[in-house]
């Protein structure tokens, strides 16, 4: 990875017209604010269909991209959908949070509208995309239509012949919903359609697109669902124990995830054919792919399923090198990112350095009291990625507003800062001066905003994935500011 830098914006970010970022045109002005600001890369977290609680990270697929994020602007300039019949629906509150209960109301019945007028006209276009995605598309539209079917109930509550897979209750309920297997079929073949047309634009601007795959998977997943003999379930397909992590200086608890874990045994059998299929999806969707929880590949936080804290679980060894050899080998001309943020013991810095990825240095860590791992700038080699703070973390502007006085005073001495530079750019211009071969800045610290902007609080279940940017903030004043620190600190795409 040559020297370069990018900015994190998720795709729910974006300003729209219908209560979250699509892949309309908002998302073609932020590629163009990329190349304007000299950037490299844009990440943007998982881009796949949200569940329960509106996380990116628990989807009801490892393949499937959200249907939120297909542009119904685009489906009137197709003639899917009438401007009128669109506008006609109540989108949204306000204009800087998503509303997802509203886009849960109106989109899908938008989306139907469209496949009703779509489906003849696409026909043959259509089929030869679902033969493309058989492997795994098949299953997924009949999990959503079956979901659909039984009120969106998790799938763990369906009648126990369809909970269980049985193939004959499949093939039932594949004919009782038909159309609706079909429909969804055909809002991937949307999805697809539109995202492949933004990530060609992106890459004739010389931008390349990073996204995440979660090292778990969604209980209440297709994944799960159809492929139970790859997860730690019993004969009933109940969890035996689920993933999470233990007691910390965030956490006096731990944090109860409740994904499935895997039976690692099972995979390495199959020569980890599971997770060469997920990882091919996920290069189907970004040119650079951020591992998330690395170090659970290492060893991983057992809990006991029904467990009342995370503080019952024991660690349990992962597949390591085993199974990121295997597929860094397989996809041996791609790119990765470890994120081997959390308790980093010498067994996973090993891991880390015998995978050759890049892992992730977080400035705001590198001054926070609580945190025992070292991640001043000092410390840096060139294989890494720094940031100043992830979706996890506060915005900038919300560390300096309230963490500890100490922390505050440190980053302050130790970075130089003053007011005339703004600490929050002096933060940036650390991480843009750094010897990391790659730099990235959430769009929020550009933007300078603070604890309304946030991201993602771990450990709660509320307010999070909502922050979107106003219409027009991203100025071609602040693209040009950007570019001369990515140039000034050698990062520019553009070599004179």
């Amino acid at each position: 990875m040559e020297r370069s830098s990018g900015i994190l914006m998720p795709i729910f970010s974006l300003p729209s017209n219908y209560g979250i970022g699509t892949l309309g045109k908002e998302a073609y002005e932020f590629v163009d604010f990329l190349e304007q600001a000299d950037q490299k890369y844009w990440q943007i977290l998982p881009a796949g269909s949200i569940s329960y609680g509106n996380s990116p990270y628990q989807s009801f697929s490892s393949f499937a991209g959200n249907p939120y994020f297909i542009d119904l602007d685009l489906l009137i300039e197709d003639g899917l959908l009438e401007k009128e019949e669109v506008q006609s629906k109540k989108w949204m509150k306000t204009l800087d949070k998503v509303d997802y209960g509203k886009i849960y109301q109106h989109r899908f019945d938008i989306l139907f509208e469209a496949y009703k007028r779509g489906i003849q006209k696409d026909y043959d276009e259509f089929k030869s995309f679902v033969n493309e995605k058989s492997k795994w598309i098949h299953e997924y539209a009949l999990f959503m239509a079956c979901k659909k079917h039984f009120d969106m109930v998790a799938w763990s509550n369906w009648p126990e012949d369809i909970r269980l897979h049985k193939k004959e209750a499949c093939l039932r309920y594949r004919e009782l919903l038909k159309e609706d297997v079909e429909f969804y079929q055909y809002i991937q073949y949307l999805f697809f359609k539109q995202w492949n047309q933004l990530r060609n634009y992106a890459h004739s601007k010389g931008i390349e697109i990073i996204g995440d795959i979660p090292v778990y998977v969604a209980m209440d997943s297709c994944d799960v669902w159809s492929e139970p003999q790859w997860f730690y379930l019993d004969e009933n397909n109940v969890p035996i124990e689920v993933a999470g992590c233990p007691p910390d200086s965030f956490s006096a608890d731990g944090q109860y995830w409740g994904n499935p874990l895997y039976r690692y045994d099972a995979m390495k059998q199959d020569g980890y054919g599971w997770w060469i299929r997920r990882v091919d999806g996920a290069f189907q969707l970004y040119d650079v792919v951020r591992i998330d929880h690395f170090r659970g590949f290492e060893s991983y936080w057992a809990i006991p399923y029904g467990a009342k804290s995370a503080k019952d679980g024991q660690w349990k060894k992962g597949p390591g090198m085993s199974l990121i050899g295997v597929l860094t080998s397989w996809f041996y001309n791609k790119q990765y990112i470890a994120e081997d943020l959390g308790a980093l013991t010498e067994e996973v810095i090993q891991l880390v350095k015998d995978s050759h990825l890049p892992g992730m240095k977080v400035l705001q860590f590198a001054f926070d009291s609580r945190e025992a791992v070292n991640y001043l700038p000092y410390t840096y080699d060139r294989n890494c990625v720094c940031y100043i703070g992830t979706h996890d973390n506060m915005t900038c502007k919300q560390f300096f507003d309230q963490s500890p006085e100490e922390d505050v005073l440190f980053a302050k001495q130790y970075l130089g800062l003053n007011e005339e530079e703004g600490y929050v750019w002096g933060m940036i211009r650390a991480g843009m001066g750094c010897v990391a071969d790659l730099f990235i800045c959430q769009m929020q610290d550009y933007l300078e905003l603070g604890q309304e902007a946030r991201i993602n609080l771990p450990g709660t279940a509320s307010d999070n994935w909502e922050w979107r940017m106003k219409k027009g903030q991203n100025t071609t004043q602040l693209a040009k500011k950007i570019a001369e620190y990515t140039k000034r600190y050698g990062r520019s795409c553009h070599k004179d």
